[in-house]
């Protein structure tokens, strides 16, 4: 099977996943609480439980080292997110909602797991690590197609319940499509673990980077809707905002994939930078403020998920999945305490202004961390070649 249309499905597989699967609760978030369903504060709380499903799911994959637990979480994770997003249609109110977005949030790991750990593989085995990294942009992708679906429907003037299944029909028709062409994992994933612990690689504080990164972005990418909603006033420009949020993702992972390899410390602190300043621009308030937030925010969005997993196979190459695994979960972690603090937030200040400085305070402190944490491992002689 050729690589490039086993590369191509994986790349549909995360546009379904992540995309649908994972981000549809943001451009349906304006249209749950004006329906009813929840106020914004139970909201955090919704993609709250999204995130704490996508951890267990993280900690769950790193284990799958088999084929078969590979092929199990993949294909499952994939049904699932299809059959779950179907199911919304059907959900009324804080429970359905927050317990569906739980599944989801399993689901979703577990596919991308996988997906970044067999497609970067293949991508390596034929010399292919360019088309590799383009995987990383189909989350953008799918962000886009849901936040135009999100605009027709505004259109069209659909409930959230008919975009539900809007969203679940187009997810089974990619998972149709992509199915037979999905990577197999034909051999154990990582290596006994013996063979790729070594003393300070690095794992650990890019961990505690990812989990900033999580915190800073998760924001804006779960309330861009909604502030925008609240700035226009609920006029259908207010769709636009999510899929040019997507699409400027998509184009950031391109422009990444061209740059030369030998950087990736650097690229990384600069995409946590710009999104630290994406994040203040949303405090800025109209319509400016939301644009340069999207543009700063969006465009190193996916750039900054694949540099992470870049770096991380340069400091250990042979335990990929697992540290796909650790890092989805610290990155999980993170995204877990951005709802807990809009939620804070918005209950004690009426705003999700304290929120967001904080996490454009963490994006900051996590550049740094990446800078610092390659000058020390220059600085040691049995990893100077790997930094």
């Amino acid at each position: 099977m050729s690589p490039f249309v086993q590369l191509l499905a994986s790349a549909v597989a995360l546009m379904m996943a992540m995309g649908i699967g994972r981000f549809a609760l943001t451009p349906q978030l304006p249209r749950l609480i004006a329906e009813g369903q929840f106020d914004l504060t139970a909201g955090g709380l919704v993609a709250a439980a999204n995130y704490l499903g996508y951890f267990l799911g993280a900690l769950d994959a790193m284990f799958a080292r088999q084929p078969r637990q590979v092929r199990l979480r993949l294909h499952g994770g994939l049904w699932l997110c299809v059959l779950l997003t179907l199911a919304s249609w059907a959900a009324d109110g804080f429970w359905s909602h927050l317990l569906l977005r739980f599944g989801t949030g399993v689901a979703s790991a577990w596919v991308l797991v996988m997906i970044a750990s067999l497609s970067q593989q293949l991508a390596s085995a034929h010399g292919r690590q360019r088309l590799g990294a383009l995987v990383f942009a189909g989350p953008g992708v799918g962000i886009a197609v849901t936040g135009l679906l999100a605009l027709a429907a505004h259109l069209l003037g659909l409930d959230s319940a008919a975009l539900w299944l809007v969203y679940g029909v187009a997810a089974l028709v990619m998972l149709l499509a992509v199915l037979p062409w999905l990577p197999r994992a034909l051999e154990p994933a990582t290596l006994p673990l013996g063979n790729d612990r070594g003393p300070n690689n690095g794992i650990g504080r890019l961990g505690l980077v990812y989990a900033l990164y999580g915190i800073g972005y998760i924001l804006p990418a779960t309330f861009l809707s909604q502030m925008a909603s609240q700035q226009l006033h609920g006029q259908w420009l207010a769709d636009l905002f999510w899929p040019a949020f997507g699409l400027a993702s998509a184009l950031g992972v391109m422009i990444v994939s061209l740059l030369r390899p030998g950087r990736t410390s650097t690229w990384l602190s600069i995409t946590l930078w710009l999104q630290g300043l994406g994040v203040l621009a949303c405090l800025l308030g109209g319509g400016v403020g939301l644009a340069l937030g999207v543009l700063l925010c969006g465009g190193p969005f996916l750039a900054c998920m694949q540099l992470v997993m870049q770096r991380s196979r340069e400091l250990a190459p042979h335990a990929t999945q697992r540290n796909a695994g650790m890092l989805t979960a610290c990155f999980a972690l993170g995204q877990l305490s951005g709802p807990l603090l809009a939620a804070l937030s918005s209950r004690y200040s009426a705003s999700l202004q304290p929120a967001l400085v904080l996490a454009a305070t963490g994006l900051a402190m996590a550049g740094v961390l990446v800078i610092t944490g390659n000058r020390s491992l220059q600085g040691c002689p049995s990893r100077t070649r790997m930094a």
